[in-house]
């Protein structure tokens, strides 16, 4: 679930490296939906989708979809988060107007943001990372901030206004495995 540079991918990369699976290619979907569609329909082998965070609780999107398919749990992990603030490069925070990334990634800022950016319109968007990507290639207005990974500054050519703006120190997310279900 995500587009590259998400924290999904990276619970991804930890999951091939823990298991050995040095061949496997990690394919960049979204939502939870398409993650369990393709495992559903034997497009991936397996997916791999968030579905709790210590501070941000239930990752909403990912439990209706769970609701709608079947599969088999494989195994549960979790990653410690932290979140950046990634404006444009040369973008100071005097110009941002807004702060957009997943909805569960503004709950795990929400404090945060209303310290630091109770002027800023907030705004939900499908993924962390893709509020990155759509950022730099200028789907989203130069005066949004977006709340995404660490590697999404690199990957995206974005600059750290903040790092680690999560409201506490410990922020796990807890991952599942997921396979095409048994019979």
């Amino acid at each position: 679930m995500g587009a590259r540079g998400s924290f999904s991918e990276k619970a991804g990369e930890q999951y091939i490296q823990t298991e050995q699976l040095g061949n496997a290619e990690i394919l960049a979907l979204i939502s939870a939906e398409a993650v369990l569609t393709a495992v559903e329909n034997e497009a991936c082998d397996k997916g791999i989708f968030p579905i709790e965070n210590s501070n941000g609780g239930i990752v909403i999107e990912a439990i209706h979809a769970m609701a709608k398919h079947r599969f088999n749990i494989e195994k549960m992990f979790e990653l410690d988060v932290h979140h950046m603030l990634l404006v444009k490069p040369g973008i100071t925070a005097s110009h941002i107007t807004a702060v957009s990334s997943h909805d569960q990634a503004l709950k795990q800022c929400r404090m945060y943001l209303k310290r630091i950016w109770p002027e800023a319109d907030i705004i939900p968007y499908a993924d962390t990372a893709k509020a990155a990507a759509d950022l730099s290639a200028g789907i989203l207005p130069d005066t949004t901030a977006v709340i995404a990974p660490v590697g999404c500054a690199a990957l995206y050519g974005l600059s750290i206004l903040e790092e680690s703006i999560q409201d506490l120190k410990f922020n796990y997310t807890t991952f599942v495995v997921a396979s095409k279900f048994a019979q």
